[in-house]
């Protein structure tokens, strides 16, 4: 390769020259690789400056064998090495530019895992390359860890086909260089965990794993699968009742309904890597684990139960054979019993001794099978005259054309074809045991399509050929000649009148009533014997491993309690026999019982369903339009797909349709059971594909109409900081959010000096987001970084939502402890109530008098210790150490952790609702002492879950005094249509003169009725303009004198100096300016106090203050004044656009 430039490149692309970690004693280099690599192709790169072409040569030599132990993809490339300073600084040549030795020219570096660190106290550590061979290499001439395209990076973690290898994040090729690359050993420093690495270590030794092709893997067993008795029992008589043309329409529906799931299951099975489970794993990975764990579990007793089946069919036979040779050892079922036990536990012990030798067993009879039909064929191009009484007259066209019609007798059409259907199913016997194949990819789609063909094939070759050389009905009398002229019929031709059987109905042999005519017709009878055991034997076989195979899938994924005991493999294949062992016991269970008429029509049914489900899967897929659908296999189309699970729903009714519902009731009662457990599993399913296709379809939609007043939401942007920081907050906005409108908990993340962690803040947000959804809050946890709260929020007021979902309300925490802090932070906290106006929001403000904020009271991890301990995460959440009063997020953490031994006591009940929420710790923990709350703590808390509870009969009082729109009454109505809030009434309070309360109330009366809500009383305050008591004026005075300029005691420029240092202050001319709003105020508190002491919530209209005129401390006070000594209240100003009407 060429020589890099030697212009300067970027920290993440060079070496260093002091970075002499990157440098270890060349006799800390392990000689060669273990074959266990997983991960990573780990490499250390120890060449120092001056190292001798010897051990040159020895490392290529080493490197040389490690290729060919690791395998020969490794060593198709090949990098030269860059060589590193010297620990020691000796030698000028170790700088990356420097030209490497001569015999490292075309050298590979050593490959080992052994050693990660250093033996020297981890002063040496060693670095690993995600790509080959090396740390630093030159990649197209530089030096870069930036690695090329390698199917290795794409794997899953413990892939069965290779090793999972991981690429150098963003992180790693962006950020600065401040600490050494992959300094914990692996470049995202996540080490494998014991069970991983067993997985990948057992995906890496293939030795001795038996997986099959497309041939043994699938063609065989499908087609084994499907040609069952019915080809040698029941053919014939299809063809006699329904004659040859619609023998032929009756097999040619059924392959058709057979293609397109065959079509359907090759689409899936090529869209990525498939593992084991079959049609379970097919249709829970498509449609998602509600559909797949439904299908799952009857699929799998499906199977189970129809080993029994086909068992019973097989032991039948034999009964008959021995009844025929009077050598039956009891009566007829308790013979079928005792034969059908024997061959069940013969089949398991051929399944369990493994996969291999249930294939010889498959191979063997299939070739009994195929031997039988190609013994039918051959026999019946040779006429025996002793056969011609039972209706064999060899082929002729008369025979044919007679036979072409129909001649159903106590039968249908649908009820013919519902008997034959059975026959055609059996398409899935090689997708079942998909995680034994050696390419599913491969083998699924042309395996399966091919036994279709074959077997269909057969099926109408069968229909025609006995069509055409047995009559419908013969006596099996050899004396049944011709005797009069009237002889009408085939048989005629031949000198055989049966009229007279067949008007008598005495009739025992022809194409109706001998079911074994295809022994008649075949050369050596004893083999068509031979194939009715074949193919029953050969189908319980396939069932008896296609039902253990797709429960193992099933029980891995954890989708139902209590079956995990039947995830186990063993051996070399993963072999599920306590899989093997229950499927024996449900088949043994039903042998036993012998009476399989009654359960057959919904076996076959649990079959169609999951056809039914892998055509609708494809479908569903290409209706979403994902980018991650994208079949190798290009032969399907979403409208034939959609054709075939209609034509499987359909099938189904056909065949029984009590059986049809049945089918239904129980997949829809396990779809609801797995949709309310809600299994935490993420697939990618179609159905996430979809949803996201309509979601982002509806909200262009949505963008595209203007908004209309009787459409009017409240969507909350609520400064909330971390969620269950405030839970008051987060509940009250919730609970008339909920369905109704949009919710966003805003938090601003404010940076200060420390360099912004943006991963941080993504893992948080996706925390947080799961913690809202565990807690059943129809919300959206947005954070963002920010200078200060005011940017922050300011960033949310323009950025937070989508199109028309966007918030138009923001709502804050009321800040208690402005009079404590910087007052600065007073001035943030009013400016952003400001920037809201500006943004045409409505502005909305909760105070409790004991607060919001419980952060301090417990730690983020205690709250979160629920959920992280199902998600398995292992983060270590700082604590939140902020004012406890704080208005919204203004979060710094705090130098302690919080941990769950030392934070302060807390525990998780459960509401009514079923959330998690937080109560005090009456009992004392095992692990540590109780750290006993004082009452203020006690009392937050407290208030904190009030709007958790049902409130019982109480009051809402709503004290509309200024008209903002109608959002100040919305919110309330909005809250009173809530469960938790419905025995709660609205009294309304509007202010008013004293010699206008009657017509005012009217008036109020008229219009509450016109925008129909439901008041209990309204009241009309006509003493609202009285002049507050002096004492609270003096209160007032009091509380703000701390704030004031006081310019007239000071020069002009000192005051003007002071006011821009210190915007919140109150000048004198101000104070004097709003005495009356002031009075207003301290009145309205006077009034509240009077009215609404006994409120479960008051809202109130918000007053508004004038932006550049009233500062930020006279406008907190006028807050503080109005709302202190109160039950909760709500101050709600809005946009003062309309958002009630009257009119329809």
């Amino acid at each position: 390769m060429s020589e890099p430039s030697s212009a300067p490149s970027a920290p993440a692309d060079s070496a260093a020259p002091e970075n002499d970690f990157l440098a270890p004693d060349a006799g800390q280099r392990p000689s060669g690789p273990t074959p266990s690599q997983s991960r990573f192709q780990v490499d250390l790169v120890s060449e120092a400056a001056g190292a001798s072409e010897e051990k040159s040569a020895s490392s290529e030599n080493s490197a040389a064998d490690g290729d060919s132990g690791a395998g020969g993809e490794e060593a198709k490339g090949r990098f030269r090495v860059v060589n590193f300073a010297d620990p020691n600084g000796s030698g000028s040549g170790a700088s990356p530019e420097a030209v490497p030795p001569e015999g490292l020219q075309n050298g590979d570096t050593v490959m080992s895992e052994t050693s990660l660190h250093s033996s020297t106290g981890g002063q040496h550590h060693y670095h690993y390359d995600t790509h080959t061979n090396t740390y630093y290499l030159r990649t197209f001439g530089h030096n870069t860890i930036d690695a090329v395209p390698k199917i290795d990076f794409y794997r899953q973690t413990a892939a069965p086909l290779g090793e999972k290898l991981v690429r150098p994040t963003l992180s790693e090729l962006h950020d600065g260089l401040e600490k050494e690359p992959f300094e914990d050993g692996f470049p995202n420093g996540d080490e494998l965990t014991p069970a991983e690495e067993a997985a990948a270590k057992e995906a890496a030794e293939p030795k001795g794993v038996v997986k099959f092709g497309w041939i043994k893997g699938v063609l065989v067993r499908c087609m084994l699968n499907i040609w069952g008795v019915m080809l040698f029992i029941r053919m014939t008589w299809i063809v006699g009742q329904a004659g040859i043309a619609l023998a032929c329409v009756i097999v040619g529906m059924a392959t058709v309904v057979t293609t397109i799931t065959g079509l359907s299951t090759s689409a899936i099975a090529t869209n990525g890597f498939v593992r084991g489970g079959g049609a379970y794993y097919l249709i829970s990975r498509s449609l998602g684990p509600e559909f797949g764990g439904s299908i799952g579990l009857i699929f799998a007793f499906a199977n189970a139960v129809a080993v029994a089946m086909y068992v019973v069919g097989f032991a039948e036979t034999v009964v008959e054979l021995l009844r025929g040779a009077d050598a039956l050892m009891t009566d007829d079922i308790n013979d079928i019993r005792i034969i059908g036990t024997i061959t069940v536990i013969v089949l398991l012990g051929i399944s369990v001794a493994g996969m291999e030798w249930e294939a010889k067993a498959q191979i063997f009879l299939l070739v009994v099978l195929v031997t039988a039909i190609v013994n039918y064929f051959i026999g019946s191009f040779i006429s025996v005259e002793s056969k011609k009484p039972s209706g064999f007259f060899g082929y002729d066209g008369e025979i044919m054309w007679e036979n072409m019609g129909p001649d159903f007798r106590d039968e249908t059409f649908f009820s013919v074809f519902a008997i034959f259907f059975p026959a055609a199913t059996g398409i899935l016997a090689g997708a079942n045991i998909s995680g034994d194949l050696a390419d599913p990819q491969m083998a699924i789609p042309r395996g399966t399509l091919l036994a279709i063909l074959i077997t269909g094939i057969v099926y109408l070759g069968v229909a025609v050929s006995t069509g055409s050389c047995i009559v419908r009905d013969a006596s099996g009398n050899p004396n049944d000649t011709i005797s009069t002229a009237n002889c009408t019929g085939a048989s005629c031709k031949f000198g055989f009148d049966f009229s007279s059987c067949k008007s008598q109905k005495t009739c025992r042999y022809g194409l109706h009533y001998d079911f074994q005519v295809m022994s008649l017709v075949s050369g050596f009878s004893p083999i068509i014997s031979a194939g009715i055991f074949s193919a029953t034997l050969s189908s319980a076989l396939a069932s008896l491993v296609s039902a253990p195979k797709v429960f193992q899938a099933l029980c891995k994924d954890n989708i139902y309690p209590y079956i995990g005991i039947f995830a186990k493999g063993y051996g070399k294949n993963n072999e599920p026999l306590r899989g093997y062992i229950l499927t024996f016991g449900i088949a043994l269970a039903f042998i036993l019982i012998a009476e399989l008429n009654t359960i057959a029509p919904i076996i076959s049914n649990f079959f169609l369903a999951s056809y039914a489900l892998i055509n609708f899967s494809v479908f569903h897929a290409s209706l979403a339009n994902s980018p991650g659908w994208r079949p190798s296999f290009k032969y399907y189309n979403m409208w034939v797909s959609l054709a075939g699970a209609v034509l499987c729903c359909v099938v189904m009714f056909v065949i029984n349709w009590a059986a049809a519902l049945l089918t239904n009731v129980i997949v829809m009662a396990l779809y609801i059971y797995v949709s309310h457990k809600k299994p935490d599993v993420n697939w990618g399913s179609s159905t996430q594909a979809l949803t996201y296709q309509q979601a982002l379809t509806h909200t262009l939609h949505l963008s595209a109409v203007e908004d209309h007043v009787k459409n009017f939401r409240p969507q909350c942007l609520v400064m909330t900081g971390y969620p269950n920081s405030r839970p008051a907050l987060l509940d009250l906005v919730h609970t008339f959010t909920k369905n109704v409108g949009l919710m966003i908990c805003g938090h601003v993340r404010m940076q200060g000096y420390r360099k912004p962690n943006f991963k941080d803040l993504a893992a948080d947000q996706s925390r947080y987001q799961r913690w809202l959804m565990r807690n059943e809050t129809k919300a959206f946890y947005t954070p963002v970084f920010a200078e200060d709260l005011r940017q922050g929020s300011q960033y949310l007021l323009q950025a937070a939502g989508l199109g028309r979902l966007r918030p138009n309300t923001l709502v804050l925490g009321f800040k208690n402890d402005w009079r404590d802090g910087d007052m600065m932070n007073v001035e943030t906290y009013i400016n952003m109530i400001h920037d809201a106006f500006d943004f045409q929001y409505g502005a909305v403000i909760l105070r409790l008098q004991e607060g919001l904020d419980v952060s301090h009271i417990q730690g983020q991890d205690e709250l979160l210790s629920s959920q992280e301990k199902s998600s398995g995460a292992k983060d270590v959440i700082v604590s939140i150490d902020t004012s406890k009063d704080s208005d919204c997020d203004s979060s710094k953490p705090s130098s302690k952790t919080t941990s769950l031994q030392n934070s302060p006591a807390v525990q998780k009940d459960d509401d009514e609702d079923g959330k998690a929420t937080t109560q005090p710790l009456l009992k004392k923990d095992k692990k540590s002492p109780t750290v006993p709350l004082n009452v203020s703590d006690q009392r937050l808390l407290e208030a904190s879950q009030q709007f958790q509870q049902k409130q019982g009969k109480g009051t809402v009082d709503v004290w509309w005094l200024f008209d903002d729109g109608g959002l100040t009454l919305l919110i309330p109505y909005l809250l009173t249509n809530k469960k938790r809030w419905k025995d709660c009434k609205i009294r309304v309070f509007i202010g008013g003169k004293i010699n206008r309360i009657d017509h005012d109330r009217r008036a109020m009366a008229t219009l509450l009725s016109k925008f129909r809500i439901d008041f209990s009383d309204i009241t009309v305050l006509g003493d609202i303009n009285t002049k507050p008591k002096k004492e609270h004026v003096a209160t007032f005075e009091e509380m703000v004198e701390p704030y004031r300029l006081k310019e007239d005691n000071m020069e002009l420029e000192a005051a003007e100096r002071l006011k821009n240092s210190e915007p919140w202050r109150i000048t004198d001319n101000e104070l004097e300016l709003y005495r009356a709003k002031t009075n207003r105020q301290i009145r309205l508190n006077e009034l509240l106090k009077e009215h609404s002491s006994t409120a479960n919530l008051i809202v109130m209209s918000l007053p508004l203050a004038r932006k550049g005129a009233v500062s930020s401390a006279l406008y907190m006070a006028w807050l503080e004044v109005l709302s202190k000594d109160l039950p909760p209240i709500l101050l709600v100003r809005g946009n003062h656009q309309s958002v009630l009407t009257f009119y329809s």
